[in-house]
């Protein structure tokens, strides 16, 4: 497990998520690191601008998880999309082009010092962060919206999957 979160030891991150529970389990998940919890869009804002933080952790529906995302992405915060409600392809898309590290459903969230340790490996390395993305999630998605959801957008999924070097 050491290798697993090595990175994300002492990191701070910020969590800002509008269900309790969430900011619960994710507290618990990410003991290694120093937490900052927010549970809507205007703490989380106050948080972003007043402090400094190295992974953003970012619900999309109920904080405003976009809003956020541009301001992480303003301070040079790996911000992560972790959602439930907003689970599909076009905001899989709108995450990947805004800027967000990685898209993450809340359902798979048990695992997720071992994915944000992955992010900080690859942008230690210099390389492109969504490279993996659809490797680790692929078939989590076949299983959720079929095995063709990457047929409507080709060229896109080429891209996420483009190997990073």
């Amino acid at each position: 497990m050491q290798s697993e979160i090595g990175l994300l030891r002492n990191k701070k991150v910020l969590i800002v998520d509008d269900e309790p529970d969430i900011l619960a389990s994710l507290g618990e998940l990410l003991q290694m690191c120093r937490l900052r919890n927010a549970s809507s869009y205007l703490e989380g804002k106050a948080l972003l601008e007043n402090e400094q933080f190295d992974l953003a952790i970012l619900d999309i529906m109920g904080v405003e998880g976009y809003k956020l995302l541009d301001l992480a992405k303003q301070k040079n915060v790996i911000a992560v999309m972790l959602t439930a409600h907003a689970l599909n392809t076009e905001n899989i898309r709108r995450s990947y082009e805004e800027g967000a590290a990685s898209y993450l459903p809340k359902e798979e969230m048990a695992n997720i010092a071992t994915y944000l340790n992955e992010l900080l490996e690859d942008k230690k390395k210099g390389v492109k962060i969504w490279w993996r993305w659809l490797d680790r999630w692929g078939s989590y998605y076949d299983r959720k919206f079929g095995s063709d959801w990457k047929d409507e957008d080709k060229e896109f999924w080429k891209e996420i999957k483009r190997y990073p070097w």
